[in-house]
């Protein structure tokens, strides 16, 4: 039965939705197997340990020696930024510094210090910039390696040493902007030093804000002779441990006694599980994109196969007849179709898995430079889920519509009535749904991005059917009440159209069930796919316009009051007009609702230090056009002290909208109520503040002012400028950061536009079988009006009015689901602001009655050229 099956092309339909569904789903399984595994392997290396114990001040002894008594090996690192100097020596001493210089990595540990003979204070016009200054102890890391090289543009090498005593190895992007070249001189602090390699990659670098600005790297025994660290200088130590999984383990737990149990102030440790949480943020991202395109691509082969199935269980009523009169119970035909439905989606899954597997390799080759490691080979796993999703979705939505066809009796069978007992049918749809859904929440790896695409998977399904039927009777007790007259023009009826359009919707009606499935169906696809447009243009849009390419890439810090107006000339001469000073002032929130606060009161080591040290407040009257108040409303013009904060802390910190809250600004005490809560776009680079107020309520304090701006990569000569004009400006560049988020944003767009493929395919399958679902009807009926005496330009005008009315339902009830739905992703899984656009639902309505007509036009235009008879002879 299967071969004969497969020869009339009856499965064509269920195989091609199989294997699209599968494809999709193991290709972005395969792709999330090997980033699992590498990220498991090469974890450690993004913190280049075992588990880091970070504190902001020097660690206490006691955790290194508690270290090493437990046969651990331990290394120290210490951040902070600071200005540094590129130093043009005389000639002489260039020449014995680049005589000096190593030719490999592997020999850099022996570059010898600079000659102490040039002095540093002599050289005028010394550019200078913010760096993140590092200096690592003797072993760093202790897992992975700090790649360097000895030129730009070259390919870094591997070093499992640190810099020789008196050298440095700084990012390639300073060499530009201090006109220093490898074997030149650098001033950190108090001393000079030998630039020796160029960093092109440091795994455990982090993205903490101190370290958006170029790497300086140099040994821990060189730092206190640059001066740089003095009583209450900011600075993150790390202590580096990596041993044995059971004393780690057992460190670990010692450890966390040492900082939960004593309380000890600035200090928390850091394990794999919280290394470089940007990167896995990012990483997860991609993958929800690409997740939620697999997961539609599911859904439509869901109803391209449940309406392939619906098609094919009327086909085989005939055969179903003369089997069950031969004596066939229903067992034998539950049987036979369980069989060759389990064979179909063996062979389809199978097919779709190997399908998967070679996609995987194209998502990698567009994502390749975002994971930037070597990825091991994917496990069987994502094979098996594929396997098991194929016959899931068949044996779910393939099965149910064939209950009907075993069970009801032979003589109602052999008059061509599928009118059986559906219970059996509506319990596996059941089943199969909720299978199906458990399927896409373990597919989607997050039960928030499964449960809201199951749920518009779900609620879709049975809201589309619904409304179909209500619409359809509302329309045809329209119809028959009154003179549709209006709908003229379709088929030539001419004065006649009423007739016409009273007789397509009194058919639509007469069998509502089967039209209802038709919308609903063509609903879930045309919504799925405009779910998808809005994927790949708002989202990702949304996701571009958090970091545009313009986005500001310089940040200015400390600019005094009375310097506002000649920097704001200074960068309008250079081209940079129309910027924004935002004040700052520094408060410390002491009290909330009457009662004293402080770090003892939250559990969260970051919310501990932020209670513990003061915030940047600010002031302004106009709410930023990159924040959006949540909770609350906006103060505007209030001459009173309020309080907007930013959501996050406002979480953090237990703060909702009507709190009193209490800070010390400048020994003076502010109280203020929080009447408003922003969500920022921290992704914009613009400056934002977590708290802000009226100017009435800050203006009068000391106040420094803070910009950002967007520089172009070739005028990098503007900043130099500007810290000569003004020295005691800070500038901080973010423009690596930026153009690396930009490069995954590319890289990302592109595989989802790969797995877009997969499901276009699925969705031509979808419009496929929803047309096609009642095409045998349609052609019986109009074979019998044309037996009737009805012309074919009569027909013609009832099949097009029927499909005006399907498609126009299906389309407006896809665009208000794609809509709904893409605003509840865009919100609680991708965390965007998406727009509704207000003609959607026109477009929609639109695309679903020109697909509706032009593909049920097109399968029905050749039964009006054929003679009816021969029509009715032929059974269809």
């Amino acid at each position: 039965m299967t071969v004969r099956d497969w020869r009339a092309g009856e499965l064509t339909m269920l195989l091609l939705a199989l294997i699209l569904a599968v494809a999709a789903l193991s290709s972005v399984g395969f792709l999330a197997d090997r980033l699992a595994r590498g990220l498991e392997r090469d974890a450690r290396q993004m913190i280049g340990a075992d588990l880091v114990v970070r504190a902001d001040h020097p660690v206490d002894p006691q955790f290194i020696e508690q270290a090493r008594n437990w046969g651990l090996r331990t290394a120290s690192t210490t951040v902070f930024p600071s200005m540094v100097a590129g130093i043009t020596a005389p000639a002489a001493s260039v020449t014995s510094t680049a005589a000096a210089t190593v030719v490999s990595p592997a020999l850099i540990a022996s570059a010898p210090a600079p000659s102490s003979a040039s002095s540093p204070d002599s050289v005028a016009d010394v550019p200078t910039r913010l760096a993140a200054v590092k200096a690592v102890s003797a072993g760093y890391p202790l897992r992975g390696s700090v790649s360097i090289a000895e030129a730009p543009n070259q390919a870094g090498a591997a070093t499992n040493s640190v810099p020789a005593p008196g050298t440095v190895w700084i990012d390639p992007q300073l060499l530009d902007t201090l006109h220093v070249k490898v074997g030149g001189a650098l001033k950190v602090g108090t001393r000079q030093f030998t630039v020796a390699a160029l960093i092109t990659r440091e795994l455990d670098r982090g993205f903490a804000f101190v370290n958006f600005s170029p790497r300086v790297m140099l040994r821990a025994d060189d730092l206190p002779s640059t001066g740089l660290l003095t009583f209450g200088s900011r600075a993150t130590y790390r202590l580096l441990v990596a041993g044995s999984p059971a004393a780690v383990a057992r460190y670990t737990a010692w450890a966390h006694e040492q900082v939960d149990g004593n309380r000890l102030r600035g200090v928390a440790l850091e394990s794999i599980d919280d290394g470089q949480p940007q990167v896995r943020d990012t990483l997860a991202r991609a993958r929800h994109f690409l997740t939620l395109v697999a997961m539609l691509t599911a859904l439509l082969a869901a109803v391209a196969i449940a309406m392939a199935a619906h098609r094919y269980a009327r086909r085989h009523l005939d055969g179903g007849a003369v089997m069950r009169c031969l004596g066939a119970s229903e067992r034998t035909l539950r049987g036979l179709f369980l069989v060759e439905f389990v064979l179909v989606g063996l062979a389809g899954s199978a097919l779709g898995v190997v399908l998967g597997f070679a996609g995987h390799y194209a998502l990698l080759q567009w994502l390749g430079g975002l994971i930037g490691v070597s990825l091991p080979q994917a496990g069987v796993l994502p094979a098996v889920e594929g396997i098991a999703s194929g016959l899931v979705l068949l044996l779910g939505f393939a099965l149910p519509p064939l209950a009907p066809l075993t069970s009801v009796p032979p003589g109602r069978v052999l008059r061509r009535e599928l009118a059986g007992d559906t219970r059996m049918m509506w319990l596996g749809y059941a089943l199969g749904i909720a299978c199906f859904g458990a399927l896409l929440v373990i597919a989607a790896g997050e039960i928030k991005l499964g449960v809201i695409v199951a749920g518009g998977f779900a609620a879709g399904m049975l809201g589309f059917g619904l409304l179909a039927r209500i619409a359809l009777w509302a329309l045809a007790r329209l119809a028959r009440s009154s003179n549709v007259g209006g709908f003229g023009g379709f088929g030539g009826f001419g004065g006649r159209a009423a007739l016409g359009w009273r007789y397509a919707l009194a058919s639509l009606e007469r069998r509502s069930g089967a039209s209802a499935l038709q919308i609903t169906a063509l609903g879930i696809g045309l919504m799925c796919l405009l779910l998808l447009a809005i994927t790949r243009n708002d989202l990702v849009a949304g996701w571009r316009a958090s970091t545009p390419p313009d986005a500001p890439n310089q940040f200015v810090i400390d600019i005094q009051p009375d310097q506002t107006a000649v920097f704001k000339d200074f960068l309008a001469q250079h081209g940079e007009s129309g910027i924004t000073l935002s004040p700052m002032i520094r408060g410390r929130l002491i009290a909330l609702n009457g009662r004293p606060i402080g770090a003892d009161d939250y559990k969260d080591d970051n919310t501990k230090r932020l209670i513990e040290r003061e915030f940047n407040l600010s002031y302004t009257s106009v709410l930023p056009s990159d924040n959006r108040v949540v909770d609350g409303d906006w103060y505007g013009a209030s001459s009173r002290p309020e309080i907007s904060m930013e959501e996050g802390i406002a979480k953090a910190l237990k703060i909702k909208v009507g709190d009193m809250t209490r800070f010390d600004v400048a020994g003076q005490q502010i109280d203020a109520p929080v009447t408003s809560l922003r969500k920022l776009d921290w992704g914009s680079f613009r400056v934002n503040f977590f708290v802000v107020m009226p100017p009435a309520a800050l203006a009068d304090f000391p106040t420094t002012f803070i910009t950002s701006f967007h520089l172009p990569s070739d005028q990098h000569g503007v900043v130099d400028a500007l810290v000569a004009r003004f020295p005691n400006l800070t500038v901080i560049d973010t423009g690596a950061l930026i153009a690396q988020l930009q490069r995954v944003l590319d890289q990302v767009i592109g595989a989802v536009q790969f797995l877009f493929l997969f499901t276009l395919a699925a969705g031509v399958l979808v419009l496929y079988a929803a047309l096609a679902g009642t095409r045998d009807e349609r052609v019986r009926e109009a074979a019998l009006l044309r037996a009737l005496g009805a012309s074919s330009r009569q027909v013609r005008g009832v099949q097009i009015a029927e499909f005006v009315v399907v498609g126009g339902l299906a389309g407006l009830m896809a665009a208000l689901g794609a809509e709904i739905l893409g605003a509840v992703l865009a919100q609680r899984v991708f965390s965007f602001h998406l727009t509704l656009n207000p003609w959607l639902p026109l477009l929609g309505t639109a695309a679903g009655i020109v697909c509706a007509t032009a593909g049920g036009w097109a399968s029905l235009r050749a039964v009006l050229a054929r003679p009816a008879l021969q029509s009715l002879r032929e059974g269809v």
